[in-house]
Parts: C-alpha cells; sequence; structure tokens
C-alpha cells in the first residue's frame, strides 16, 4: 500500500480513470453491436444512422484519450466494412 500523499492520491485518480475509461469503452461496444444489428436487418437509413453514431462516439473517445486516434481509424474502418459486407 502507498505510503504518501501523492501515491495516495495517483491511486484515487487511477481508480476515477479507469471507472471512466470502462464506461466510454462500454459506450463504444454497444454503438458497434446497433451498427452491426443494423446492417443485419438491411434497413440503408438505419444503418448510415447507427455507422454515422458509431463514428461519434469513437471520435469522443479518442477526444476524452480512451483510444488512440489510429485506433480510433481502425475501429470505424472494419466497422463500414463490416457493413459494406452485409448489405
Amino acid at each position: 500500500m502507498a505510503n504518501n500523499k501523492s501515491a495516495l492520491k495517483r491511486i484515487r485518480q487511477t481508480a476515477t480513470r479507469t471507472e471512466r475509461n470502462k464506461s466510454v469503452k462500454t459506450q463504444v461496444k454497444t454503438q458497434k453491436k446497433k451498427t452491426l444489428d443494423a446492417a443485419a436487418s438491411g434497413d440503408a437509413k438505419a444503418v448510415e444512422e447507427q455507422l454515422k453514431a458509431y463514428a461519434s462516439v469513437v471520435d469522443k473517445a479518442v477526444k476524452a484519450n480512451v483510444f488512440h486516434k489510429n485506433k480510433a481509424a481502425n475501429l470505424k474502418s472494419k466497422a463500414s466494412k463490416a457493413v459494406k459486407a452485409s448489405s
């Protein structure tokens, strides 16, 4: 266990950030599932909206320093590729 003030503070900060990051990652995963489900349904308009929403959530995760910008690009690319393959 930490035995000085700064180490205790870092433990608190890490716990807060970990919780926030988990929340953001969960949102990204949920939105990805919605996008892929929309792609499976075949409704083109719904797919376009969901893909746009997914890209937005991923970009917000980058802005919050949860994902690196290259990872975000890869996630969006894979989702787009999956949508095109299913249609």
